[in-house]
């Protein structure tokens, strides 16, 4: 059994062999052969933009069903801020916020919540002037992912703070239990997720051994369920508790923001969430404290498991965020402690270990360079690798041969021909 776990899945039978994903994905984690692509487990950071990209939907994000949640007596829904920028004409977070409870929760309490105090404890972090500067945010679960991967030296630069729906969960969680009576294993936390890199952060955290949420459901699963009760709601309860610095974390900057200062960052998209990375990894990137990255465009409300265009979505945010006042969480003492990692985020070398034993790894390395030479260096992606150094890569560990490379092919092709013409 695979030790990487997943969210994002492929199906073969819708599969056409497009190489559209593998040109996408930032970590070089798929690869087309025999007319089918095939995710690399131990380098997919569940980043979606396979989802995104793919025209055949051969790309799925598994998630949890509103039916799992009746596998608890006390059900407790943590929506992420993203989900609030899915409605139109929204002025009162109210409304969703009582929707969930007609659908089947007993409880609801903000993932902005959470937010809050997370910021609230990255300025007291920044001000303590003990950890890496820049700082970069571990918000996003598929960027911390994806240094792990590619930007190993930048590890210790990543902020060791749990994420706001980590935070959310454990709140919520002991507040269901001083409300119902009930133990803590009856009681269910389910987070309602924009994207699937963080349904593989409750299933695998990078924090932590176990994660304090029970299941995550997609927004886009459970929208249309709550937009039919939204219609026909006539009492609306007062459950809302947090400001306009906890809502703006669904968008990109808002994290930012939130340090009340000015010396940060922001970016989102991959594309450019990687140019940062390569910048802040060759020291270019100076004078500045925190660094926000979002590995979707627009941020949370661009996750491939909203419904909505994310920057319709990021409108409707700043728009709803006037209403609101600043912040309602405040830190207390003993919950910094709570919030920060459990585990330190450490490079997996086994990802990229060409062997066990050191001689013979050197010895495929050098076979490896030979190889590259040879290929043209066009990185077409016609041979089912996204790059000719992830072809070289795949030769000399047995999984493609020097045929697949069809201009390679085409020059022993033209060859022979030309041989068997001279000859006769």
């Amino acid at each position: 059994m695979s030790k990487y776990f997943h969210s994002v899945e492929l199906e073969a039978d819708l599969c056409c062999g497009c190489t559209n994903c593998l040109k996408r994905c930032p970590t070089e984690a798929i690869r087309v052969h025999g007319g089918k692509a095939k995710i690399l487990s131990e380098r997919c950071i569940d980043c979606g933009e396979c989802i995104r990209i793919c025209p055949h939907h051969a790309k799925k994000a598994h998630s949890s069903t509103l039916e799992e949640i009746k596998r608890f007596k006390y059900k407790v829904a943590i929506p992420a801020p993203a989900l609030f920028g899915q409605f139109n004409n929204l002025d009162n977070i109210d409304f969703v916020l009582t929707g969930l409870k007609h659908i089947g929760f007993d409880k609801v309490f903000e993932v902005s919540r959470g937010a809050e105090l997370v910021s609230e404890a990255t300025r007291r972090l920044i001000k303590e002037d003990k950890l890496n500067k820049p700082i970069i945010s571990s918000a996003c679960p598929a960027v911390v992912r994806l240094i792990k991967i590619r930007f190993p030296e930048l590890c210790k630069n990543v902020m060791p703070l749990k994420a706001p729906m980590e935070v959310a969960a454990k709140m919520a969680r002991r507040e269901a239990m001083e409300e119902s009576g009930l133990p803590a294993e009856d009681i269910g936390v389910f987070f309602m997720t924009p994207c699937p890199a963080k349904v593989t952060e409750v299933h695998s955290p990078n924090y932590a051994e176990k994660s304090a949420v029970d299941g995550t459901i997609a927004i886009s699963k459970i929208y249309p369920e709550l937009t039919r009760v939204m219609d026909r709601l006539t009492d609306v309860e007062q459950i809302a508790h947090s400001g306009l610095m906890g809502i703006g974390w669904a968008t990109s900057g808002g994290e930012a923001a939130a340090m009340l200062g000015d010396k940060y960052l922001a970016a989102d998209g991959i594309e450019n969430v990687i140019r940062v990375l390569e910048e802040l990894e060759d020291d270019h990137i100076r004078d500045v404290e925190f660094i926000e990255l979002n590995a979707c465009s627009g941020g949370c409300v661009g996750g491939v498991l909203t419904v909505e265009n994310p920057y319709v979505a990021q409108a409707r945010i700043h728009k709803l965020r006037k209403y609101m006042p600043v912040s309602l969480n405040h830190l207390k003492e003993h919950q910094l402690d709570m919030m920060m990692w459990e585990n330190e985020l450490e490079y997996d070398a086994d990802i990229f270990r060409l062997d066990e034993d050191i001689v013979k790894a050197m010895s495929m390395m050098s076979e490896m360079e030979e190889i590259l030479a040879g290929l043209p260096g066009l990185d077409c992606g016609s041979c089912g690798a996204p790059t000719c150094r992830a072809m070289a890569e795949d030769m000399v560990r047995g999984k493609a041969k020097e045929s697949d490379c069809i201009h390679r092919l085409k020059a022993k092709i033209q060859s022979v021909y030309d041989q068997l013409k001279n000859t006769i």
